[in-house]
């Protein structure tokens, strides 16, 4: 499999062709690759299963998540229910291809650790100020994308293997000039075309749909209706900091703090030396002798220390306070400036030392660390009480378990009630990792509708930590027909627009390319728009496709096809011209190089879609979509 994937992910042409085919690949999702199978579970991969609940949940995720980005534009995204299908099966694409990228990486023996990951996050151009990891970028950024740090770093670890398993094929590519100008030529294409649109919005206002309609509908797509588990919570919050604005720091506690942390607030006493190092014991007797008669020390330094830094400055060495002298120069036990150490044996050899001089340790007065201390003091206290506070509310939490009543008490306050949420939409105050677990483990529910339990003290970061009790529970489950019954008129509605429109659409298609179509435009009452320039990289990427799936029109004769945009409008599309891209020689050595760059994501695309080749995938009964 190795040898023929290199041959094709190295072929320039197929890598146009690749390149292509993976985009429609990102548009539809799973292909006809995706079969058989049956159950209660979404997908499996190579035997690994893919559970229904999984899917659910990336799938809400995403979804919020692109809520996020977009606003309010994603609700009509939300209304259109062949988008949303569409979403639901590129998540589960997505889960496919990490399975069988994961398992891929295994049998390679790839790892990635969270050093390396933390390690590769932090070099991110886009998370740094001034050339540094700023984190509170890094969080307000990915938290705008919609993303958790924990799905961040997941992606990044993704990303890393994935780069792993391109360099085990090596990805060197020198593209000749030839094949330069044709990709050129081919990548940036231009195509005039005209467009006549058919408005699905004006044909869904004239849609009628019976309620027998409707409720066939929902019986035959309740999958696409599920609401995931929601809980109403009640907690309590320890917050270390608000505790510190409760405590007070008297003029005993300051002055203590200081006595005990003196060293934290000035300058050790500082000595500078210098050595002379030697290989032999007899060597170093025969210049310390020298030394006692007169000899200079920096020119026996330079002559004949073995040390080649200090050597260099005649011996000399930088400043060294206590905790970071080594031990060799410590047992010289030099107290004088001047003063000259016998033959000390060291683990290199044998030092001759001298105490050059000698800066007294320093230390700031009271009076100007003060208010430093009187705040350390402070959050001291804060942290004892936090962690005081910390045991008794989790003995009234665990004696009372009935409710939060006792933990109140002791806090002196009343715990904080929520609205219903889901695993997707948590209160900020309550995301992090280890509240969100405990909630939806399912430890603190009860069975069968009785009551559940009171949490443990849960910790987080920031000296912060919760008790949590769930006060209402609803299961993940299907909604009612009354819930979506307008959400279902809209989407039944909406589909049978999009029919109207293909078959006005088909049949106009059919008279344009029969030469009729200027009648039955005017009839249709629709009409082509001036001519427009299009290429590759415009947005609407499904009617980008379909232009340029077009033959060239031949002896100025338009060529027609019809597509749809990402409104689900029905397009008919005139072809006019294609033109050839260029690019001037200023901007070629730059495409060069993206294309070379971009040739190992060609050859992991090559990989990925072997993989699915070979790969057993079978899709859940829910799953399956018509081929």
């Amino acid at each position: 499999m190795m040898d023929n994937l290199r041959a094709a992910a190295n072929h320039v042409v197929l890598k146009i062709i690749l390149a292509l085919i993976i985009l429609s690949f990102v548009l539809t999702g799973v292909g006809n690759y995706l079969i058989g199978g049956s159950g209660g579970y979404a997908a499996k991969v190579n035997g690994q299963v893919i559970e229904r609940a999984q899917l659910e949940q990336a799938f809400q995720s995403e979804r919020s998540r692109m809520q996020q980005q977009l606003g309010d534009q994603f609700s009509v995204l939300a209304g259109n229910e062949g988008y949303m299908q569409q979403l639901r099966h590129q998540v589960l694409s997505q889960m496919i291809d990490k399975i069988l990228l994961d398992q891929y990486a295994k049998k390679l023996g790839l790892a990635v650790s969270d050093e390396q990951v933390k390690d590769a996050i932090r070099k991110e151009p886009y998370f740094q100020t001034d050339g540094q990891f700023d984190n509170a970028k890094y969080l307000d950024l990915i938290n705008r994308s919609g993303f958790s740090a924990e799905d961040y770093a997941q992606s990044m670890r993704q990303q890393l293997i994935n780069q792993q398993v391109i360099q085990g094929f090596g990805s060197s590519d020198i593209i000749p000039p030839s094949e330069t100008q044709a990709m050129v030529a081919l990548m940036m294409q231009e195509r005039d075309v005209r467009l006549a649109t058919i408005d699905i919005k004006a044909l869904q206002a004239k849609q009628t749909v019976s309620d027998d309609a409707l409720k066939a509908y929902y019986e035959q797509n309740k999958n696409s209706f599920i609401e995931p588990e929601r809980v109403k919570v009640s907690y309590i919050l320890l917050d270390a900091a608000a505790l510190q604005d409760k405590e007070t720091a008297t003029e005993a506690d300051i002055t203590a703090y200081y006595e005990q942390h003196q060293s934290s607030y000035g300058q050790p006493e500082r000595k500078k030396y210098s050595i002379i190092q030697l290989k032999t014991e007899a060597e170093a007797k025969v210049v310390l002798e020298q030394l006692k008669n007169g000899a200079d020390f920096a020119v026996l330094a330079k002559e004949k220390s073995t040390d080649i830094i200090s050597s260099r400055n005649g011996g000399a060495m930088d400043w060294m306070e206590p905790d970071t002298m080594p031990d060799e120069i410590k047992q010289a036990a030099l107290t004088e400036k001047g003063q000259l150490s016998g033959v000390v044996k060291s683990s290199v050899g044998y030092l001759i030392v001298r105490l050059d001089d000698i800066k007294p340790a320093l230390v700031k007065p009271l009076s100007e660390v003060h208010d430093a201390i009187a705040k350390q003091v402070k959050r001291e206290k804060a942290i004892d009480a936090y962690y005081a506070l910390q045991q008794k509310v989790s003995e009234a939490a665990t004696s009372d378990n009935e409710s939060l009543v006792s933990a109140e008490e002791v806090v002196g306050s009343k715990a904080v009630q929520t609205d219903w949420f889901t695993r997707d939409n948590v209160p900020a105050t309550l995301n992090f990792k280890p509240v969100v677990q405990s909630i939806f483990d399912g430890s603190l529910i009860g069975e069968n509708g009785a009551p559940g339990s009171n949490s443990d003290v849960i910790t987080v970061d920031g000296d912060r930590a919760f008790v949590i009790r769930v006060v209402d529970h609803q299961p993940e489950g299907i909604e009612s027909f009354d819930k979506v019954k307008e959400r279902i008129i809209d989407m039944v509605k909406r589909n049978q627009a999009v029919q109207e429109a293909k078959l006005q659409g088909e049949k106009l298609l059919a008279a344009l390319k029969q030469g009729k179509g200027d009648e039955a435009m005017k009839a249709a009452g629709l009409s082509f728009g001036s001519i427009q320039k299009m290429t590759r990289s415009a947005e609407d990427t499904q009617l980008v496709e379909t232009v340029f799936s077009l033959p060239h029109p031949q002896e100025g004769k338009a060529v027609y096809g019809m597509s749809q945009d990402r409104h689900d409008n029905v397009v008919l599309v005139a072809l006019d011209a294609v033109r050839p891209g260029t690019l001037p020689e200023s901007e070629m050595k730059a495409f060069v190089g993206q294309m070379e760059q971009s040739a190992a994501g060609v050859t992991f695309d090559a990989l990925l879609a072997t993989l699915r080749k070979d790969a057993s995938i079978k899709m859940g009964a829910t799953e399956q979509q018509p081929q």
